[in-house]
């Protein structure tokens, strides 16, 4: 009963792995991306991006509104009316008015003009500000940048590791039916028993099942990056083999990546800009209580001349021009608590810019152990294939001179096999550590 459930059992995987292959083979789709290719794609395709692109240019426009606060303003006004007779009720309301009759006509036109010379400041701190407000936004975008890269980066690995796994394992698959064959021999001739037939059967099915699992995994990272850059997700992604190039990569001090960290990193910057903002929001409360000066000049032409006495009816011009100052003495007591308001959010951005390093720093910290970590993860994981491949030849030669269980025999194969799997594994980790510590950087 068990050996045509063990055989059932592996015919029903190898189906599933057969109807796999044809699926696959049904989306011809294929696609040879590089990573540098992988992020430029997801930058342009990222909705979240393209949100943050239209808002640097509105913050661009709004600096240069700003700067247009420094011309001078001009208007132009012009009235026409018809004026109805002059009712005078000397007799009081109740009683009717004598009318009076005047011109009926009245209009006037007019243009003034106003240069602010001086208002504590403030136009040129506005200026600051959007102009503080737009390297603030720019910095924002760097910051999704690095993060939509460093999730592509992830999910391009991702594909590296299920592809390798796959090729690994199908290679072992292959030299288990050979193994297989063998031992199927050895018991039709009475060396071994039955029970090792079954559980190099059993041991061959898993091993199908594994494979199948791994594929699934790969498709799904498939989509995944297909999502991310904006590609049909039955594109299969055929990634290059030099992404993993650690070696040439000089491994520096950690005081120099947080050097680099405190210089290019973009959460720091983005506290950084946002202090900026709260000081000078207090500079501007603080010139609330400042006196305002400018110039003004002003024409017009009206009709009739009932300004001035004598009066006269005909059109006439009148012009000024002069200095207009102010002083707004509310403010000095209305500003008060404006100020102490202002002066407490500079001293929370303050402490949120500090707060900020220090995350910074952990998380350069945290990076760089991680990754030194994973690269001694690489060196093991070579210099342990090396023993698992010499631990299995000995139980393999061992095992068929029926010097050895096969219980040993699978031991080692599976030791073998998962010393290959813990390699590629390292690699990748590596490499996404790596990526870990230049978005800490803020250098990826």
């Amino acid at each position: 009963m068990s050996t045509i459930t063990s055989k059932w059992l592996a015919g029903l995987t190898l189906l599933t792995l057969l109807n796999t292959k044809t699926a696959k083979s049904q989306h011809p789709e294929q696609s040879t991306l590089t990573l540098t290719a992988a992020w430029k794609k997801a930058e342009s395709y990222n909705k979240q991006l393209q949100l943050q692109y239209l808002h640097i240019q509105r913050m661009e426009e709004k600096t240069k509104a700003a700067k247009d606060e420094r011309l001078p303003e001009i208007k132009f006004d012009g009235v026409y009316a018809r004026v109805s007779n002059l009712a005078m009720y000397e007799e009081g309301l109740f009683h009717a008015p004598t009318q009076f009759p005047v011109v009926h006509t009245l209009y006037k036109v007019s243009g003034d003009a106003y240069l602010n010379v001086y208002n504590g400041g403030k136009t040129s701190r506005e200026i600051v500000v959007r102009q503080t407000e737009s390297e603030l936004a720019r910095e924002q975008k760097n910051l999704s940048v690095t993060e939509i890269k460093y999730k592509a980066a992830a999910h391009y690995l991702d594909i590296y590791r299920y592809s390798i796994y796959e090729v690994v394992l199908l290679q072992d698959i292959h030299e288990r039916e050979k193994e297989l064959e063998e031992i199927r021999q050895l018991n039709k001739n009475g060396v071994v028993l039955k029970s090792d037939l079954l559980r190099a059967e059993l041991k061959l099915s898993k091993q199908k099942m594994t494979l199948l699992e791994i594929r699934n995994s790969l498709v799904i990272a498939n989509q995944r990056l297909n999502i991310m850059i904006g590609q049909p997700d039955s594109t299969e992604n055929l990634v290059t083999m030099d992404t993993l190039a650690l070696k040439n990569i000089r491994v520096r001090a950690y005081e120099d990546y947080l050097a680099d960290a405190y210089e290019h990193s973009f959460a720091f910057k983005i506290s950084e800009k946002e202090t900026q903002l709260s000081a000078l929001r207090l500079k501007d409360v603080k010139s609330n209580v400042l006196p305002k000066i400018g110039l003004f000049a002003e024409y017009g032409y009206s009709y009739p001349q009932i300004q001035f006495y004598p009066y006269a009816i005909a059109p006439y011009g009148l012009g000024q021009v002069g200095v207009k100052a102010g002083i707004p003495i509310s403010a000095f007591y209305q500003n008060r608590h404006k100020k102490e308001e202002a002066k407490i959010g500079l001293e929370w951005q303050e402490m949120e810019h500090a707060d900020t390093q220090d995350r910074v720093r952990q998380e350069v910290k945290a990076a760089y152990v991680r990754y030194t970590e994973a690269l001694t993860r690489i060196q093991v994981a070579q210099d342990n294939i090396a023993q698992a491949k010499e631990n299995f030849r000995i139980v393999n030669n061992t095992y068929f001179n029926q010097l050895s269980l096969l219980t040993d025999l699978l031991d080692a194969e599976t030791q073998l096999l998962q010393s290959k799997f813990d390699l590629t594994t390292a690699q990748v980790t590596a490499q996404l550590q790596y990526y870990e510590l230049l978005k800490a950087t803020g250098n990826l």
